[in-house]
């Protein structure tokens, strides 16, 4: 039996290609948009993809099952389970609780895990080379390493009312008839990693066991106890920020994601021509560098959205397609830089990208305000705003400030001054140039503080 773990830094996501290498066939599970990685492994091991599934409606980034069987002709398999309202909306074979795909001598095996979402399967894979018994579950955000997933993400994204309570006894329920009843040797291989909004202390070991957490995770004296309203109580304290795309997301995946089909290489742009389409407000421009250097100039208007470990989720932070449907233009210093950003953008349904440049020369410029910490006392702001998540926030904030996450901003815009400035900052500056950049494309006047929270909190512990 093979089994890959196809992992993204960015998202903190993981998807995973099981084959029989007996047959030749192959099942990916929970598979990214960007396609090639998992055709590349089949084709190094002689398989063929002939099945994709997933274990839930993601929230947090856009599934490419659909992607995946367009291109390969596999067959889609869908959770049946939740009931009515959390049915997809697409064509694909329905798994129930028990039901299996059989992949020569391996046999996937879905098993209905409720709590993070009521549709939730987890895959028990057995590999009958081996043993008649399961060795493996590929846990989806039912188990983490150390966590699990949170049941309050449909409160937060997806426009539910106190879900989280039932979401909770039902992830307390699966623990105990679904997961806890399995032999301590099956290894367990969650769909996020540490850094994922889908939990709140995700570890960042890439997989763990079923006699690991019920000896070591925290969650497993409440199960022992049969402690419900405790366990109830320790799963919602604290839980992070949830991103406002992935209501988006939820209703994107549930419909079914557009495919994309063979998408052609990012074409460099003529300056004279992007000029002419920004002049007449048909495109955006995304500047692909370091904050540090777009504070020394940029194209105005644009969005800094840095090219590298977190190009996705700033993405989705500063760009809703549901609300633009312009095409972006990337500034980036070479096609593999775009090509990468574009790779990244489409992972959160960010699709319309019309080309790149490489440099801003011919193109209207400007210089983000930015303000010293040691001019921010008595400074005329309207609000001085912290775009870092609730839980930095409580642990020190500029007095004064309010905290919107950056991942949010734009979507509560109503809990900002229509007129005056707005000073914001994040932690080190580049949540916060993300963030404001987003606003002022928005309409607010935003200076950005030097250097955040970090360069302010270092001013004055020195006058401390």
């Amino acid at each position: 039996m093979l089994l890959e773990r196809i992992y993204d830094e960015d998202l903190a996501q993981a998807s995973y290609l099981i084959g029989c290498q007996a047959k030749g066939e192959a099942i990916v599970v929970d598979a990214r948009r960007d396609i090639a990685v998992y055709k590349d492994i089949a084709k190094a091991n002689d398989m063929k993809i002939v099945a994709v599934t997933e274990t839930h409606i993601h929230a947090d980034y856009l599934s490419g099952t659909r992607e995946l069987a367009a291109d390969t002709g596999a067959e889609i398999y869908l959770s049946g389970e939740g009931g009515e309202d959390w049915q997809y909306r697409f064509e694909g074979k329905r798994l129930m609780d028990g039901d299996f795909i059989k992949l020569g001598n391996i046999t996937v095996a879905a098993v209905h895990t409720p709590g993070h979402t009521p549709e939730h399967l987890s895959f028990l894979i057995t590999d009958g080379a081996a043993s008649d018994k399961p060795g493996f579950m590929l846990s989806g955000d039912f188990v983490f390493v150390g966590d699990l997933g949170r049941p309050d993400l449909l409160d937060e994204a997806a426009g539910g009312v106190d879900t989280r309570f039932g979401g909770a006894h039902d992830l307390f329920v699966s623990l105990k008839e679904k997961f806890l009843v399995l032999p301590d040797y099956v290894q367990v291989h969650p769909a996020h990693g540490s850094g994922s909004a889908c939990g709140k202390a995700l570890g960042s070991i890439p997989s763990t066991t079923v006699g690991y957490e019920r000896n070591f995770a925290w969650w497993a004296p409440f199960l022992a106890a049969d402690d419900e309203a405790g366990f109830v109580e320790a799963l919602l304290d604290g839980q992070p920020d949830a991103h406002a795309y992935f209501g988006r997301m939820k209703r994107q995946n549930r419909r079914g994601p557009v495919v994309l089909g063979g998408r052609r290489p990012l074409a460099e742009l003529a300056p004279k021509a992007v000029a002419k389409a920004l002049a007449a407000d048909e495109v955006g421009v995304v500047d692909t560098r370091h904050h540090l250097e777009v504070h020394t100039g940029t194209v105005a208007g644009a969005l800094n959205i840095p090219a590298g470990s977190k190009a996705a989720s700033y993405g989705a932070w500063a760009v809703d397609p549901e609300k633009d449907a312009r095409p972006l233009v990337l500034l980036a210093p070479d096609s593999e830089t775009a090509s990468d950003m574009w790779d990244a953008l489409i992972r959160v349904g960010i699709d319309a990208v019309e080309g790149y440049v490489t440099s801003f020369d011919g193109l209207p410029s400007y210089i983000p305000e930015t303000l010293d910490p040691a001019d921010l006392e008595g400074y005329d702001a309207a609000l001085v705003l912290d775009v870092r998540n609730k839980t930095e926030h409580a642990e020190g904030h500029i007095p004064g400030s309010v905290q919107l996450s950056g991942g949010r901003v734009l979507w509560h815009t109503d809990q900002l001054p229509s007129e005056g400035k707005i000073v914001s900052y994040c932690q080190s500056g580049v949540r916060n140039s993300v963030a404001a950049s987003a606003l002022r494309r928005a309409g607010y006047k935003v200076i950005e503080l030097k250097g955040s929270y970090a360069a302010w909190d270092a001013l004055n512990s020195q006058k401390n």
